[in-house]
């Protein structure tokens, strides 16, 4: 029988760098299940309960909004953003078809 190993990519975001460029990459893709699952990745690498006690959440909160069926908040977002000591800043889009279509509403 072959034997396998869970596999955890909390466990690649081990450097400051790659966690925040994950973040990042959920970021720009405009999916909130992907930035979500983004945060509750790096807060599992860098310790939950850590992450919980900066944000002010209990641990089981946090694991609850960063869950697979959570819908946290948007205070809560910050909250956790910060915690993990990073800050959300905003630049123009791209020019493209989604950016027309903005303009025109």
């Amino acid at each position: 029988m072959v034997k396998t190993t869970r596999f955890d990519a909390a466990d690649h975001l081990d450097t400051e760098e790659r966690q925040v460029a994950y973040i990042a990459a959920a970021l720009e893709s405009g999916e909130p299940d992907f930035v979500r699952d983004a945060l509750g990745l790096v807060a599992r690498a860098r310790g939950m309960g850590e992450i919980a006690k900066k944000a002010g959440l209990n641990r089981e909160s946090l694991y609850k909004a960063l869950g697979e069926t959570g819908n946290p908040e948007f205070g809560t977002v910050m909250r956790i953003v910060r915690a993990l000591g990073l800050r959300l800043s905003a630049r123009p889009a791209a020019s493209g078809p989604a950016s027309k279509r903005r303009q025109a509403a």
